[in-house]
């Protein structure tokens, strides 16, 4: 009889795309596939915190009955280090989830995040879950870097998005990654965006006005996107890029991609669209799965 392989999980980066990870590890358990141990970079740290340690239920009864004005109440805005501080939705997690230590999980766990200063990959593995998941989710601009050990600590997706070489690391046979950047650029972008009017000078609408509305509906100009858009696409680009070269030189046995175009990165609320894609990408993989890990 063929033993069964050492199954990980590598949950990646990627903001409110992130519970995805939800349906991926619900599809699979379907198929009765339970990962032996996992390890996430950013929101992958706190959906694979929730997992290892037998919250994911509670977990994805919290994220399916969050409102939008529910994410807005938990940003307790500052300008120190990043627009959003963390504290209250930490504060929030503790209340809810058992405060506990990673060593004592019952699925062995790790958590990727980078040291600012030096760009140095950390692997967290030991101390304080919430503390670990805190420090991989502090995506910079965004939540203020996290002091850990007397290091400036930011989002692990800077350096390592979909983290197979710690599940490799940590004695995985078959790595099921699931990587969440597929969807965000190039041809998966949303196609159905609507290409803004060219903007007109006052005094030329005031001069000829139809003239102007007409050639406003049919001549085509992208107009710049703010601030906040520009920063969170660059970073998708950044961690579109870094994962891609990651698992070219470390591949998965099984990757899995959400494709969730229109996913914004504080779109938190619309957490049952994401469970649903990431249960349909797992089944996209079905056939290979069976051969992989059945």
């Amino acid at each position: 009889m063929r033993r069964k392989p050492r199954v990980g999980l590598a949950l990646g980066s990627g903001s409110a795309r992130g519970w995805a990870h939800i349906g991926a590890i619900r599809a699979l358990e379907e198929r009765g596939i339970k990962a032996d141990l996992v390890c996430g970079t950013s929101i992958g740290a706190l959906v694979g915190a929730a997992y290892a340690s037998g919250e994911l239920d509670r977990l994805e009864k919290w994220v399916t009955g969050l409102a939008w004005t529910t994410v807005v109440r938990l940003m307790d805005l500052t300008w120190r280090g990043g627009l959003i501080r963390g504290q209250r939705l930490f504060t929030l997690f503790r209340t809810i989830f058992q405060d506990r230590d990673i060593d004592g999980l019952p699925i062995p766990y790790g958590a990727v995040a980078t040291e600012l200063y030096s760009g140095r990959e950390l692997w967290l593995r030991h101390g304080n879950l919430l503390d670990a998941v805190r420090a991989s989710c502090a995506m910079p601009g965004l939540f203020t870097p996290m002091i850990r050990e007397g290091e400036v600590v930011v989002d692990g997706g800077l350096v390592n998005p979909v983290p197979v070489s710690m599940c490799r690391a940590l004695g995985a046979e078959v790595v099921i990654a699931v990587d969440l950047s597929w969807g965000k650029l190039g041809p998966y972008r949303d196609r159905s965006r609507s290409v803004a009017p060219r903007e007109v000078p006052g005094w030329l609408a005031r001069l000829r006005p139809g003239w102007v509305e007409k050639k406003s509906k049919t001549e085509d100009r992208t107009v710049i996107p703010s601030i906040f858009e520009v920063f969170s696409t660059s970073l998708d680009v950044v961690e579109m890029r870094v994962a891609r070269s990651r698992l070219s030189g470390d591949p998965a046995d099984v990757l899995v991609t959400p494709l969730l175009p229109d996913f914004a990165t504080m779109d938190y609320h619309r957490a049952q669209e994401a469970i649903e894609e990431g249960r349909a990408a797992v089944e996209r993989m079905g056939p290979l799965l069976d051969q992989v890990v059945g």
